[in-house]
C-alpha cells in the first residue's frame, strides 16, 4: 500500500490531467503547487516507481534593449539598403545614411554590414554606394530578430542549422542575450499510470495543531501532515563572532584562567617606549622606515619624566650602573620622541613595570600591531601579538616554558620544544617552537626570555621579568588550517559560513 502526502497526491492528479507527460512549469501552472513542492513531491513518487524526471538542458535566446530597437527599426545595414534604392540605387555616403536617419555610432556597423552580405560596393574616391542587387533578400539573422520580437525567447535547439548560426552571430553583435536552461520533465511510469487509473483522492493535510482543532476536536478527523525529521533542511548562517576573534578570546579566556591580568594600550607610541625603553639602539635596523611605520603629522610625542629619560640615555650611553658597556653611542632625545605604529605590545608591559613596583605582577596583552611588511601569503603589516610578563623573586626561565607549555597545550599544541634565540632586550633568550605532524615540520611560536638588567634599572624593577611576545595569527592558521594569512582578513562570506563556532 502507497500512502501519498497532499502535495504528492496533486502532483500524480495533474500529470494524469496533463497526459501522462507534462514539463514542471505546466505541472506547476495547474496544481497552483509551488516549484519546491513539486520537486520534493517527485522524489518520493520516483522512489515508489510512480513517476520518471528527465532533463534537457537548452540554450534560451532573447533580445537585449539594442536587440529590441534593431527589431522595431529594421538592422542599420537594412536601413541603409532602402534609403539607397529611395536614391536610385547610388548616392553619396553622406547622403544615403542621412536619408537612413542612422546615427553615428551604427555607421561604421551598417558599412561593414552591407559590405560583408553583398547588398552594396563601397567606392572610397568618390565617397559613394552602389547597390549591387535590389531589394535583398531577408537573412536568418532579420527573421531570428522578428522571431524574439513576437515570442520573447526561443530555445536555439529547436532552430534550423541556419538560424543557430544566425544566433550566434546576433550574440557577436551583442543584440541577443543567450542563458542556459534545464527543461525538467515528469512521466508516469506504466505503475503510475496504473496507480492513477484508479482514481486519486487529494486529502488535505493539517500541518499545525490550532487551538481551534484542538477545542472543537477536528483534529481526530483531520490527517496530519508527516514530517520527516532526519531529512536535511536549509542551511542556516546565524550570526556569530569572526574565526579570528573567537581564537582571540580563547587566548584572553586561557590567560586570565591562569590567574593573569589583561592590559591595553594606545597603538600609537612613542620610539622611546617602543625601542629605547627596551634597549634597542639608535641605529638598529629594526627602526629603520623599511621596517616601523612612522607618523607624518605628528611626527613627535612627549617623553616620561626626567628621571627615566635620563637613566635610559645613560644606559645605551655606557651600560650606566648596570655593569654594561651600554651601546657606545651618544643617545638622542629627539630620535626617542618619533611617534610610530607600534611594532610590539611590549611597549606596554615596559610602561606597566614602570607604574607597578608591588609582585608578583602576572600581566598579559592580546592586541595589533603593525610592522612595514610587504604582503603575502605569510605576511601582513597589521596582525595581532600576544604579549605577557611574569614579575616574582626568584622565577627563571623554567617557569616561563612551564608558563608558554600550558598556555599552547590549551589549543591542542602539545609538542612545543624551546631553541636558543637572540633578542636585544633579553637574556637568555629562546624561542618557542612546535611540531605541526600535518605540516611536517617545526613552527616558531613566539620570541621569549628574561629582560636584561639594561632595561630593568631604568625601569627600578629589582626582581626578574619573564617575558613573551608572538604572533596569533600563527595560532589561528595552525588552529583554522589555513596556509595563506591573508584569508583571515579578506572576510570571504563562505569560508566565515563554513568555519564551525566551537573549535
Amino acid at each position: 500500500m502507497i500512502e501519498l502526502r497532499e502535495n504528492e497526491q496533486r502532483t500524480l492528479s495533474t500529470l494524469g490531467k496533463l497526459g501522462g507527460k507534462a514539463s514542471i512549469n505546466e505541472i506547476l501552472k495547474i496544481s497552483g503547487l509551488a516549484h519546491a513542492a513539486i520537486m520534493r513531491a517527485q522524489l518520493k513518487l520516483s522512489r515508489e516507481n510512480l513517476v520518471k524526471l528527465s532533463e534537457q538542458r537548452n540554450t534560451i535566446a532573447a533580445l537585449n534593449e539594442e536587440g529590441e530597437t534593431y527589431a522595431k527599426e529594421g538592422l542599420p545595414e537594412r536601413r541603409l539598403v532602402e534609403a539607397l534604392e529611395e536614391l536610385g540605387g547610388e548616392a553619396k555616403i553622406g547622403e544615403a545614411v542621412k536619408k537612413a536617419k542612422l546615427k553615428p555610432k551604427t555607421i561604421p556597423i551598417a558599412l561593414g554590414w552591407l559590405r560583408r552580405k553583398g547588398w552594396a560596393t563601397i567606392q572610397e574616391k568618390q565617397k559613394t554606394l552602389k547597390r549591387t542587387q535590389k531589394e535583398p533578400q531577408r537573412g536568418d539573422d532579420e527573421e531570428i530578430l522578428n522571431l524574439l520580437a513576437e515570442k520573447g525567447a526561443v530555445i536555439t535547439q529547436q532552430l534550423s542549422k541556419g538560424k543557430i548560426e544566425a544566433v550566434a552571430v546576433l550574440r557577436r553583435r551583442k543584440l541577443i542575450e543567450v542563458k542556459e536552461n534545464t527543461l525538467r520533465t515528469l512521466e508516469l511510469t506504466p505503475k503510475g499510470r496504473r496507480f492513477a487509473k484508479k482514481g486519486i483522492e487529494v486529502v488535505a493535510e493539517v500541518s499545525q495543531l490550532t487551538p481551534e482543532l484542538i477545542v472543537t476536536r477536528k483534529w481526530k478527523g483531520a490527517k496530519l501532515r508527516k514530517f520527516d525529521v532526519t531529512a536535511p533542511g536549509p542551511p542556516q548562517y546565524p550570526g556569530k563572532p569572526h574565526p579570528l576573534q573567537q581564537i582571540i578570546g580563547r587566548a584572553r579566556e586561557i590567560f586570565l584562567e591562569m590567574g593573569f591580568t589583561e592590559i591595553r594600550g594606545p597603538l600609537i607610541e612613542t620610539a622611546f617606549w617602543n625601542f629605547d625603553a627596551l634597549f634597542t639602539p639608535q641605529d638598529h635596523p629594526a627602526r629603520e622606515m623599511q621596517d616601523t611605520f612612522y607618523l607624518s603629522s605628528p611626527k613627535v610625542g612627549k617623553l616620561p619624566e626626567r628621571r627615566v629619560v635620563e637613566a635610559v640615555a645613560r644606559t645605551h650611553e655606557d651600560g650606566w650602573k648596570t655593569a654594561s658597556k651600554g651601546w657606545g653611542y651618544i643617545w638622542r632625545p629627539q630620535e626617542a620622541r618619533r611617534l610610530v605604529l607600534r611594532t610590539h605590545t611590549t611597549a606596554e608591559t615596559v610602561k606597566y613595570l614602570l607604574s607597578k613596583k608591588e609582585t608578583p605582577i602576572k600581566v598579559f596583552s592580546v592586541d595589533r600591531v603593525y610592522r612595514n611588511e610587504q604582503l603575502t601569503y605569510r605576511n601582513t603589516a597589521e596582525f595581532h601579538q600576544i604579549e605577557g610578563i611574569v614579575v616574582d623573586k626568584g622565577v627563571t626561565l623554567r617557569d616561563l616554558m612551564g608558563t608558554l607549555k600550558t598556555f599552547y597545550s590549551r589549543f591542542g599544541l602539545k609538542n612545543v620544544q624551546f631553541w636558543p634565540s637572540y633578542f636585544p632586550y633579553t637574556e637568555p633568550s629562546a624561542q618557542a617552537t612546535v611540531y605541526i605532524p600535518k605540516l611536517k615540520r617545526w613552527i616558531e611560536l613566539c620570541g621569549m626570555g628574561m629582560f636584561r638588567p639594561e632595561v630593568l634599572a631604568p625601569m627600578r624593577i629589582k626582581h626578574p621579568v619573564l617575558a613573551w611576545g608572538g604572533g596569533l595569527e600563527r595560532i589561528a592558521m595552525i588552529e583554522l588550517g589555513l596556509t595563506d594569512i591573508r584569508l583571515l582578513y579578506n572576510n570571504r562570506l563562505e569560508w566565515i559560513r563554513r568555519t564551525p563556532l566551537c573549535q
